[in-house]
C-alpha cells in the first residue's frame, strides 16, 4: 500500500528511490544526514541485503538495528523490531522516511499507577487524609 502522491521535501517516491544515498542524505535532518555521511554499520548493511532479497514475499524480517535510518528501498517491507523484550512488527510506509526503526517499537511502557497500597503488605495501605 504505497501511496500515489507521497512527496518529500519535493521529490516524489519514485525520484527517491532512484537516488544514492549520497543524494538522499542532503534531503536528511542534520543528525540522519550525518550518520548516513559516515557510512552504514555491518548490521545495518546486512539487514538493507536481506530487505532486498524478500522484497517480493510477505516475509517478516527480524532485527535488533533500531538504529537504522528508514530508506526508500526498505518501502512495503514488514520487520520485527526488538525493543528489549520481544520484537514488534511493523510495515515500512513512505510517511516513515528519515526516522529510525526504534521510534517505531517503542522500548518502555508508560506507567499506569492504581490505587495506593494495591496488592501491598497491610502496613503499606495506610493513606494519609492530607
Amino acid at each position: 500500500m504505497i501511496m500515489v502522491n507521497f512527496s518529500y521535501k519535493g521529490k516524489s517516491l519514485k525520484e527517491l528511490k532512484e537516488m544514492t544515498l549520497e543524494e538522499l542524505a542532503e534531503l536528511m535532518p542534520a543528525r540522519e544526514r550525518r550518520s548516513l555521511k559516515r557510512g552504514l554499520t555491518k548490521v545495518q548493511k546486512r539487514l538493507l541485503r536481506k530487505i532486498k532479497k524478500a522484497k517480493g514475499e510477505d516475509k517478516v524480517i527480524r532485527t535488533h538495528a533500531r538504529d537504522m535510518i528508514i530508506l526508500p528501498e526498505m518501502f512495503g517491507a514488514k520487520l520485527a523490531v526488538y525493543n528489549g523484550k520481544e520484537f514488534v512488527v511493523i510495515e515500512i510506509k513512505p510517511e516513515m522516511l528519515g526516522h529510525r526503526l526504534g521510534e517505531f517499537a517503542p522500548s518502555r511502557k508508560a506507567v499506569r499507577h492504581s490505587a495506593p497500597g494495591f496488592g501491598a503488605t497491610r502496613s503499606s495501605k495506610f493513606v494519609p487524609l492530607k
